[in-house]
């Protein structure tokens, strides 16, 4: 929104400086900084208040009533990112089909993820919303982004280029009619998979918003180039037109990351809950998609895609184990694995740190990617 008053730098000078992303970027993340410090402890003091945690007991007295314990530590706080970064993005980004895109989904997965925590925390309903209900608000979510991207004349064809890590060319352009199918299949997968991926890795003290902190600044990276004709051509990379405005999202995520990390770091003040990593997955699903570097997201997102396997391992060779030995046996000692690394004996704070250095070890190999084409 903010842009538009570089249209004003007659008047002052300075205003030119609104027409360089790059400034525009770092602004975005200052801000979201800023947001989350200011809002976060009267956020996580009202969200106290409000007993708005998970199975939320506080019957203790004495000692006990001192001693840190998870359970009275309040959920929900995937709203602080919310309210930074899309406050943030409203004032720093300029509007474009990309923008619009990126936010209805952050925002409509936002809405499913708090009826969740809601469902949890307010009704005590340890389940929250069933798995049936949350993929049919994906999957309408899902519809509804891809049908923004197809109907706008910006968007349409390019969307439908298939690009992939070390190739020069698209590997495939998705044709119209039945073709569509196949482009939902696919980004239906990236928003609805990397937000459940986000969502399993959610587990331990910083664990997962430190991890989307690595991801966020690369996909960053890579919205800048893609958007910005000479070095796309040079990196012999998909040029989008208009999608460097995404750059700013990711840098507001960035930096309403490490506000959030600021409450959510050992121990705990708060969780960002499915408020937070439900929507967060999604949102890097589609930036990925949208700057066409989906496939480079298994490598940027390593972790949280082997969080995801590992439960998917676990579950699958459970059945499978009940099914021929009588009884179910377990692959992993408990799952998603940085559970594993926990029941091994590992001090959490150590998975949390092991796993944000394998983080930023992906995100670094997945940026490389694009200049080895």
């Amino acid at each position: 929104m903010l842009s538009y008053l570089a249209d004003f730098e007659h008047v002052w000078g300075p205003l030119r400086l609104l027409r360089f992303l790059s400034f525009r970027a770092l602004m975005a993340a200052g801000t979201a900084t800023v947001i989350g410090f200011f809002l976060g402890p009267w956020l996580i003091t009202k969200l106290r208040e409000l007993k708005y945690g998970q199975h939320y007991d506080d019957t203790r007295t004495g000692d006990l009533a001192h001693r840190f314990d998870k359970k009275n530590v309040p959920t929900m706080g995937g709203l602080l990112i919310f309210i930074s970064v899309f406050v943030s993005a409203v004032l720093w980004a300029a509007p474009n089909v990309w923008v619009y895109t990126a936010l209805f989904v952050y925002a409509a997965l936002t809405g499913v993820g708090f009826r969740d925590d809601y469902l949890k925390a307010v009704h005590k309903n340890k389940d929250g919303i069933s798995s049936r209900e949350k993929i049919i608000w994906q999957t309408l979510v899902t519809i509804g982004s891809l049908a923004m991207l197809l109907l706008h004349p910006t968007s349409a064809e390019k969307i439908r280029e298939v690009w992939v890590p070390f190739l020069k060319e698209p590997l495939f352009v998705f044709p119209l009619g039945l073709g569509l199918l196949g482009l939902f299949v696919m980004h239906f997968f990236w928003v609805v998979g990397f937000s459940n991926a986000i969502n399993l890795t959610d587990g331990l003290d910083g664990l997962a918003i430190g991890c989307t902190i690595s991801v966020a600044l690369v996909y960053g990276i890579m919205a800048y180039a893609a958007g910005n004709t000479k070095i796309a051509a040079y990196l012999l990379i998909s040029y989008v037109s208009g999608s460097g405005e995404l750059t700013v999202i990711c840098a507001s995520l960035v930096g309403a990351g490490m506000a959030f990390l600021w409450f959510n770091s050992y121990p705990a003040e708060v969780f960002m809950g499915d408020t937070g990593s439900l929507a967060i997955g999604g949102l890097i699903g589609v930036i990925a998609f949208m700057v066409q570097q989906p496939f480079t997201l298994i490598i940027v997102g390593g972790v949280f895609v082997v969080e995801a396997v590992s439960v998917i391992i676990q579950v699958g060779y459970f059945k499978y184990t009940r099914r021929r030995h009588g009884e179910g046996r377990r692959f992993f000692r408990m799952a998603p694995i940085h559970h594993h690394f926990q029941k091994l004996g590992w001090p959490e704070t150590k998975v949390v740190l092991r796993f944000w250095i394998v983080s930023l070890m992906c995100s670094l190999a997945g940026l490389a990617t694009m200049k080895l084409r």
